[in-house]
């Protein structure tokens, strides 16, 4: 099967530029790709992992991946999607994240042997003079283009700085500098990179009369129409220190039973007969797709043995086992029990309720447990008494737990 045919029937593609002309550059010769990730933290979250995924199934179709990481651009920052002006970072975090960023890709894409290239385009962007960028790039925009961008369009209104509109020129030159370097004819990303790409590709074509493409790839929505990947504390983040793989394996377990589909097709390699087998279970066996689906997420981004931790982890405490060391955890002392050692408190503290509002209204409504028992009294107080060598088990609804340990 033609890899764009591949990522079509797995629920990837939203739009292509030149589609004919682009299925016969993939079956004509190994092609190198890109995709742009912003280095805004030391982790990538779930916003990057679609496009991880499709880089991978590219690559085993043959193609040459290059992960493009933004140490120029993020100096800048991206106007799409944003309703008012990122936060302006340093270069020393700028380069701290890229190097963050550029060790975890490789759990995700083969590098050896020249397979696949991590750039970081600060490599030529922070030394770009600007008069002559703009007279040899700037040049070949049209204003009047560039403001029916919907990337532009929605920041019009709140005010868009002449900073953030370089971005697009800044994004286009990525592709024609990795176009002159690696011969990379094809950009590839979410859809709300639509824009950008096209200018990009358009670049090549009118700079250096030669083919290229771009290909956005659309993002996973749930049943509801919105976006997956956000938790209670923020992003899904693929760093076992931002988001445990316990947690990260609960997230996709606990998934509602229509977007269960989807996310097989699009964040496994599993073969699309087994997915639509798994797909068509209905009732409790539903759950069993579920548990496939949260433990190849989880080994794809954290490896088998935490996968299967993070499995027996959950298993155990939906079999009402309460001792396992893979449960987040959250240490108190004897003086800090003694000091406020109220359920309301220490639901906020270890992070299962957000605000200490929100767990009296938990604890009020019968959405909390210690131990095996349901707790409605906001005053509740736990004591370091209660808190054996395998620690206190607490609950917030069905799904949410944590492991209160005494240090």
């Amino acid at each position: 099967m033609h890899i764009l045919d591949t990522l079509k029937e797995r629920g990837f593609i939203a739009q292509v530029t030149f589609e004919d002309d682009l299925y016969k550059q993939l079956e004509r010769e190994s092609t190198p790709f890109y995709v742009g990730f912003d280095p805004t933290a030391t982790s990538l979250h779930f916003g990057h992992f679609i496009p991880i995924i499709a880089m991978a199934h590219m690559q085993r179709a043959g193609h040459k991946p290059i992960a493009l990481v933004g140490g120029g651009t993020a100096m800048i920052g991206d106007p799409s999607g944003k309703t008012e002006m990122r936060k302006m970072m340093t270069t020393e975090t700028i380069d701290h994240n890229v190097a963050c960023i550029k060790k975890q890709m490789s759990r995700f894409i083969e590098f050896g042997n020249d397979k696949a290239l991590i750039v970081n385009n600060g490599d030529w962007l922070r030394s770009l003079g600007y008069i002559d960028f703009i007279r040899d790039i700037g040049s070949l925009f049209s204003v009047n283009r560039m403001l029916t961008a919907e990337c532009y369009k929605q920041r019009l209104e709140r005010g868009l700085t002449f900073l953030e509109f370089n971005y697009m020129l800044m994004q286009s030159y990525d592709f024609l500098q990795l176009f002159k370097n690696y011969g990379c004819r094809l950009q590839m990303g979410g859809d709300d990179q639509w824009s950008n790409m096209l200018a990009g590709a358009d670049l090549i074509r009118r700079k250096e009369h030669e083919d290229a493409y771009a290909c956005t790839f659309k993002l996973l929505m749930n049943h509801e129409g919105k976006k997956m990947g956000k938790t209670e504390k923020g992003a899904l983040w693929l760093d076992a220190d931002l988001c445990s793989p316990y947690e990260f394996y609960q997230y996709w377990r606990n998934i509602a039973d229509p977007d269960v589909s989807k996310c097989l097709a699009l964040l496994t390699f599993l073969p699309m007969d087994e997915v639509r087998r798994l797909s068509a279970l209905e009732g409790q066996e539903i759950n069993e797709a579920k548990k496939v689906l949260a433990f190849e997420c989880t080994k794809l981004v954290h490896g088998e043995e935490e996968a299967l931790k993070a499995q027996q982890a959950a298993s155990s405490l939906f079999g009402g086992g309460a001792a396992s060391g893979d449960v987040p955890s959250y240490e108190v002392t004897r003086d800090q029990l003694a000091a406020d050692g109220r359920l309301t408190t220490i639901l906020n503290d270890c992070g299962l309720c957000t605000s200490r509002g929100e767990a009296r209204k938990l604890v009020q409504q019968g959405g909390a447990t210690v131990g095996e028992a349901k707790v409605t009294d906001i005053d509740y107080v736990i004591t370091a008494d209660m808190i054996g060598t395998d620690g206190l088990l607490l609950r917030k609804g069905k799904k949410s737990y944590c492991r209160l340990l005494l240090i």
